[in-house]
């Protein structure tokens, strides 16, 4: 594709990002108001990480505007270290994040959503939004992947700063509820402690598998396996 529709493009995903991120936070749940807010929600991390990421994109499509037919060998590797950031935050948290948010919140949804996200929430969330939230994030990151070659990091590097961010909001969550006491997911108050550990290293390897899919898609999609 062009680059001009690639950057309309782009810049349509990253207005609707900060819609619905501004249409979530104007809403008044009694879950934003206890300990670690909107932040305790993975769908919110990743809303923020996907509308960064794309703020990213923007500002690296513009920056390559700005610098095509430019001789500064400056501006050159700083939008190479603009791209650089882009790739990085694509392979390690744009899409093995967002692919893991859509497909764990639906398959859990269909089973039972009082698990994950009960009917109570429906009085404060339209479904517009919720599809915003939850669904719409995959094929904006496909048709990302599609537009872009991106460049993926060492695989152990990459694996390595995946593993990082799953063990990280693990760690958060338990802290949540050794503060308040209660579990950020609904899910979690019926498993016992031995399978919450195996739940927990469940999700860390599936993120990881997320990310290898990833690798594998943007190879296929770019024609640069070796």
């Amino acid at each position: 594709m062009a680059l001009v529709p690639c950057q309309v493009l782009r810049a349509a995903i990253l207005l609707s990002y900060c819609s619905i991120l501004c249409n979530y936070k104007a809403i008044d749940m009694p879950a934003h108001q206890t300990y670690g807010g909107s932040w305790k929600f993975l769908t919110f991390i990743d809303l923020v990480i996907q509308a960064v990421f794309f703020g990213i994109c923007v500002l690296t499509d513009l920056s390559s505007l700005l610098t095509k037919g430019n001789d500064s060998q400056e501006q050159e590797r700083q939008l190479k270290k603009l791209i650089s950031l882009r790739d990085w935050m694509m392979a390690v948290l744009a899409f093995p994040v967002g692919v893991f948010v859509v497909t764990m919140f639906w398959s859990i949804y269909i089973y039972d959503r009082e698990l994950v996200y009960p009917k109570l929430l429906d009085n404060f969330i339209p479904a517009w939004l919720n599809h915003g939230m939850h669904t719409t994030v995959l094929p904006f990151v496909l048709i990302e992947m599609r537009t872009t070659h991106h460049q993926y990091p060492s695989r152990s590097c990459g694996l390595a700063a995946v593993c990082t961010f799953a063990v990280g909001y693990i760690l958060w969550v338990c802290w949540i509820h050794h503060v308040t006491g209660v579990w950020v997911y609904p899910l979690l108050e019926h498993l016992s402690p031995g399978v919450k550990i195996i739940f927990f290293a469940a999700v860390t390897v599936i993120i990881n598998i997320f990310y290898l899919l990833g690798e594998v898609l943007n190879n296929y999609i770019w024609d640069t396996q070796k």
